[in-house]
């Protein structure tokens, strides 16, 4: 199973929550720029406080919907020369049009947040940071002990994310024991939070950095004090880690759907194209 981002943090809560019941889910676990250990928040540290989580609870604490638009202006304000000025100068200043660029589209496709789930992350997650302690918190009315994640776990983190500073996806990883025969792999990227995930082999570009062993040492800067940088994209590396993992190969189905889950309508589906 693979986690970008906050579904990394989702996916690690879940899975803790499945060992807990006594299931046993997944064979590995990959994570991609993605806060487990919310000490190092990057940038987002400055809407954190007491007051502003008290100010969002009282908002949408109780029901309603955070604004997909809200959150798209807050990841945009933290970068605005890039995200904000940039685009003020060339389309309204100089009545350019924005250049066809794939990773904006994705960052303008913002998703509506219910109110309460919003609140509890801000205040049990990037507040008070519950989610490293071992049975602090409960989902699903089981406690989340992330260390119950003892099945192989890949984590990337990207050099220049602001939104999840790399260290702090180190200290993230930390949290994870993996299994005893492959543990956790930890792996640096060049770029930043988006770019840096989205390297594709063909276009052989940027670098990465691989661990000098498969243990993971007390701190971040031991850690790339004793990594090895490779040239092009980090995939190469996943795949090679993840095909450790992998079942028999199977043949494609012939049709879609089965006899309990009847096909609906064409992929990508109606919900994919609506706006948040």
């Amino acid at each position: 199973m693979l986690g970008f981002c906050v579904g990394g943090t989702i996916l690690a809560s879940a899975l803790a929550v499945m060992y807990a019941r006594g299931e046993d889910p997944v064979t590995s676990l990959t994570m991609m720029t993605s806060l487990l250990d919310f000490e190092d928040a990057g940038l987002l540290e400055v809407f954190i406080d007491e007051a502003h989580v008290r100010m969002r609870e009282r908002q949408y604490g109780k029901g309603g919907l955070m604004p997909g638009k809200d959150l798209a202006n807050t990841f945009s304000s933290l970068r605005p020369n890039d995200l904000v000025w940039n685009y003020v100068v060339s389309n309204y200043l100089e009545g350019k049009q924005p250049p066809a660029f794939d990773l904006l589209y994705w960052n303008g496709d913002g998703t509506n947040l219910p109110g309460p789930m919003y609140c509890w992350y801000l205040r049990n997650l990037y507040l008070e940071n519950k989610l490293r302690v071992p049975n602090a918190l409960k989902c699903c009315g089981q406690p989340v002990d992330l260390g119950r994640i003892q099945v192989p776990t890949y984590v990337f983190a990207a050099v220049e994310d602001h939104i999840v500073p790399w260290k702090a996806a180190y200290a993230s990883a930390r949290l994870i024991p993996g299994d005893k025969k492959h543990g956790t792999r930890y792996v640096l990227g060049a770029s930043g939070h988006i770019a840096g995930s989205i390297n594709p082999p063909s276009k052989n570009r940027r670098s990465y950095w691989v661990p000098g062993d498969r243990s993971l040492p007390a701190t971040a800067d031991v850690w790339l004090h004793d990594a090895t940088e490779k040239p092009g994209s980090w995939w190469t590396d996943w795949n090679a880690w993840l095909a450790q993992f992998a079942g028999g190969e199977k043949a494609a189905p012939k049709g879609y759907g089965s006899a309990k889950y009847k096909p609906i309508e064409p992929a990508p589906g109606r919900y994919v194209k609506e706006k948040a």
